[in-house]
């Protein structure tokens, strides 16, 4: 049959929302309980991380450089590309701060998950970039001074340790931190991997150890992009939020409420990792009361999900029925 909808917006009639959680607003929120101080906290960790890691990474190229160290000058791009990426991250969050408005009612939540499909992205790239300079170095070997290549990866080893404290400390739920910090993690191994090169090399001689250890941590790089990459590219392209299977709550809800004769074009996205929302259709049974089922109905989906922003429409001609 047809489908007419009734909208309205807190006129207690065919279309409202369920705001059930302290402090929910339509404004950007980084975390669906971070007060403006949390907020704050995030964005010093993001710019101290992008301010340790770029005033380390000139000292890492030079050391690269003078050394003659892959590990190293892998080590070095990857801190070149999270400066970028942490700036990026950075500015994310300034840009979420504005607010909402008629041409983005969302307001700029999205585009720190942008932010963070970017960086994924940009950590393949520095991972395949490894690989193929690592397979230069094994077929034409260079010569690496062990000494100098162990006191630069020692000093880079110290800043990633402390960036990725920093970043941690204020990662909670948020996934352009979690980019962030992946980036991070990413140069503490691989200053882990050049410090061990180095004393190989001082050891043994043996330099083919240095390429050898930079592809190892090229392929846990890419572990790390290819979840940051699924998760922001799930969001980016309206994926349901994780734990809410759109089938089971329209089964569910004819299952367990009387009021409910059917459920129907039940979609939920998130804006953010942090901002899901879902929206449904009901028809209603004979006798029920519109008003009261649809309170039901986003309780019971609350319930079942944790979803707290849910619209519910009502079938219009359904919806005055008394029995």
């Amino acid at each position: 049959m047809g489908h007419k909808h009734t909208h309205d917006h807190d006129h207690g009639q065919g279309h409202d929302h369920a705001h059930g959680h302290a402090g929910h607003s339509h404004g950007p929120t980084l975390s669906a309980n971070d007060s403006p101080e949390a907020r704050r906290s995030k964005e010093r960790a993001i710019l101290t991380a992008a301010v340790l890691t770029g005033g380390f990474m000139g000292a890492e190229v030079i050391g690269g450089l003078i050394s003659g160290s892959l590990a190293l000058l892998a080590d070095a791009g990857h801190m070149l590309t999270d400066f970028a990426s942490l700036l990026l991250a950075w500015f994310a969050f300034r840009l979420a701060r504005r607010p909402a408005d008629w041409k983005r009612t969302y307001g700029f939540d999205r585009f720190s998950v942008l932010a963070a499909f970017v960086n994924g992205v940009t950590l393949f790239a520095i991972a395949g970039w490894i690989v193929v300079e690592a397979i230069q170095r094994l077929r034409d070997p260079h010569e690496v001074l062990g000494g100098l290549m162990l006191w630069v990866a020692v000093g880079g080893l110290v800043v990633n340790i402390l960036a990725f404290w920093v970043l941690s400390r204020a990662e909670g739920d948020n996934l352009n931190v979690r980019a962030a910090a992946l980036h991070v993690m990413g140069d503490l191994l691989g200053s882990v991997a050049a410090i061990a090169a180095s004393l190989v090399i001082i050891w043994t001689g043996w330099t083919p150890i240095d390429p050898i250890l930079s592809v190892l941590v090229a392929l846990l790089i890419l572990r790390s992009a290819w979840s940051v990459v699924r998760e922001s590219g799930h969001i980016l392209l309206e994926g349901a939020p994780a734990g809410f299977d759109a089938r089971a709550v329209a089964t569910d809800l004819e299952a367990t409420l009387p009021g409910v004769a059917r459920a129907y074009h039940v979609h939920a996205w998130s804006i953010t990792q942090e901002r899901p929302m879902a929206t449904l259709e009901i028809e209603l049974a004979p006798g029920a009361v519109a008003d009261d089922v649809r309170r039901a109905v986003k309780g019971r989906v609350r319930e079942t999900t944790g979803m707290e922003h849910v619209t519910v429409e009502v079938a219009a001609g359904a919806e005055h029925r008394r029995g």
